[in-house]
C-alpha cells in the first residue's frame, strides 16, 4: 500500500498535484489539515481516494475529525494536525496519545517542517508543507509512506 501524506496546504495545491502525477501512483490519500477542502481537491485531480482531519485552520463544521485511526495491513495509523499536542515544543504528548492508541506511526502536521523520528518503536513523521514550508531548510515537501511487513516513509521535494 502506498500512502500520499500531505498537510498544510493552505489552498496552493497545483505544484503538488503535479509532482504526484510524475511520479508512481499512490494507493490512498491522508490530509492532516489545514484547508481540509484541498484533501479533496487533490482527490480529485489525482483519483485517489482520501483520509482527511481537520486543523486549526479548518472551520470545525467541516465534517471532519480532529484524529483518525486507520489500520493498513495490519499496521495502525494515527492521524491528526498535531495542534492539540504541542508538537512546536516537542513530540511527547503526540507520542502517549500514539501509545494510548497502539499507533505504529504517527502522523501530523502544524509545524510546516519534515520530520521523522523512531520512539520505542513508534514512528513520528510530519510531511512538512507543500506551499508554505518552516524550518531550516525551508523546502516544499510531502510523504509517501509504503506499508506492506514494515512501514517506510521518504520525504519528497517539490521544486
Amino acid at each position: 500500500m502506498r500512502i500520499l501524506v500531505v498537510s498544510d496546504t493552505h489552498g496552493k495545491n497545483k505544484k503538488l498535484i503535479d509532482k504526484v502525477k510524475a511520479i508512481k501512483k499512490p494507493d490512498l490519500i491522508f490530509h492532516l489539515g489545514d484547508y481540509v477542502g484541498d484533501g479533496l481537491t487533490i482527490s480529485k485531480a489525482l483519483e485517489i481516494s482520501p483520509i482527511i482531519v481537520m486543523g486549526n485552520g479548518d472551520h470545525p463544521s467541516s465534517g471532519f475529525k480532529e484524529e483518525e485511526i486507520i489500520e493498513i495491513k495490519g499496521k495502525r495509523i494515527f492521524l491528526t494536525h498535531g495542534h492539540r499536542f504541542g508538537v512546536y515544543s516537542n513530540l511527547n504528548r503526540l507520542f502517549y496519545r500514539a501509545k494510548e492508541l497502539e499507533a505504529d506511526i504517527a502522523l501530523f502536521g502544524h509545524t510546516h517542517i519534515p520530520i521523522v523520528k523512531e520512539m520505542e518503536g513508534c514512528i513520528l513523521m510530519n510531511p512538512g508543507s507543500p506551499s508554505s514550508p518552516r524550518g531550516f531548510s525551508h523546502k516544499k515537501t510531502f510523504a509517501i509512506i509504503e506499508i506492506d511487513k514494515e512501514i517506510k516513509v521518504k520525504h519528497i521535494e517539490i521544486d
